[in-house]
């Protein structure tokens, strides 16, 4: 299952100022996402839409943005933005995102792309139809840490690639013991629970650098009975090139653990998706380890790609169609396909 896209981007206008609109100004705009837009050369945020006024108004005066809505139609509407970035919980994100993609604007949708992969096709149709670019915030495959290990694995510095890896596993938060509602954990927003919200960055992650999953299979269930999602959850998969693969993500375990190997012939990668652990390679030659610190703003990479795209003069790394497929292999881990 994959799709292609049909058109790298629209070049026309190369010196105009891309104006985005943000809906949804909640936490993951303040730091790792929005500061982005706005210090990339040739972005702008003029807008930003929030259901609360008071954080919306709030928001924009910090972040020095002239408008603020609390309805998203006005913002999608407003004549005078170019784009919109969907930074919502993932439950809304089609809802959103089939109404941008009717007026004809560029859009990038938080991960992942939806709560499905039907939702995610829609979304993807839409705008395929249209060829208007969407992008998808998998930001992981733009920074440096995970650019350099693509670098490594293609220059085959462990040999042909045999196997790939994760355990990802944390105990139950404060707020996951307390029964206290959280987005996240919501079977109606997020049925894979912290599966979806996390696992979904390493599994795109890993189609990035060994190429596309062909099979894939999966068990999940509930073990906790702490709120109504998945909480555990077991995968292995094939890519395109004959690479096997292997995944366990427990979110009521004893311990925080976040651990990736990439195996080789003549040699092994080793690393974290969220920690920020050292880069670790062991070949013939010895074991070296590479410390590569995240950006402040971590959608930096990301964002700066997106303005590259628009420019044509690359393609994007993370857009929709690649975006279709992680949500094709997360529903199918799930069960759902």
């Amino acid at each position: 299952m994959f799709h292609t896209e049909r058109k790298m981007a629209n070049t026309n206008n190369i010196d105009k100022t891309t104006r985005w609109g943000i809906i949804g100004c909640g936490d993951v705009t303040e730091v790792k996402s929005g500061p982005a837009y706005q210090n990339t050369k040739g972005f702008e945020i003029i807008a930003v839409m929030r259901r609360n006024a008071e954080k919306a108004a709030d928001y924009a005066k910090r972040h020095h943005i002239s408008k603020f809505y609390t309805n998203a139609d006005d913002l999608i509407n407003d004549p005078e933005v170019d784009a919109v970035y969907i930074a919502t919980p993932p439950d809304s994100h089609k809802y959103y995102a089939l109404k941008v993609a009717e007026v004809g604007k560029i859009c990038c949708i938080e991960k992942p792309m939806a709560p499905s992969y039907a939702d995610s096709l829609e979304i993807y149709t839409a705008f395929n139809k249209k060829e208007i670019p969407l992008f998808i915030a998998y930001y992981r495959r733009s920074l440096p840490r995970f650019t350099k290990i693509k670098e490594w694995l293609n220059a085959k510095k462990i040999g042909e690639i045999r196997h790939i890896k994760w355990q990802l596993s944390k105990p139950p938060s404060e707020q996951d013991l307390s029964g206290a509602y959280n987005w996240r954990t919501d079977a109606k927003v997020a049925p894979g629970g912290y599966f979806d919200d996390l696992a979904s960055h390493g599994l795109d992650l890993f189609i990035y650098l060994l190429g596309t999953i062909d099979q894939v299979h999966g068990i999940s269930l509930n073990q906790q009975n702490l709120y109504t999602a998945k909480d555990a959850v077991t995968a292995c998969w094939l890519h395109e090139k004959g690479v096997t693969g292997e995944g366990s993500w427990s979110f009521g375990s004893w311990e925080h653990k976040d651990q990736v190997e990439i195996i080789g012939s003549s040699g092994k990668i080793s690393f974290s998706i969220f920690h920020e652990n050292p880069l670790k390679i062991e070949d013939k030659d010895g074991v070296k380890t590479l410390v590569i610190e995240h950006p402040k703003h971590i959608q930096e990479f990301h964002v700066q790609d997106i303005k590259s795209h628009l420019l044509g003069e690359k393609p994007h790394p993370s857009l929709g169609n690649s975006g279709l497929h992680t949500s094709w292999v997360m529903d199918k881990i799930l069960g759902v396909l």
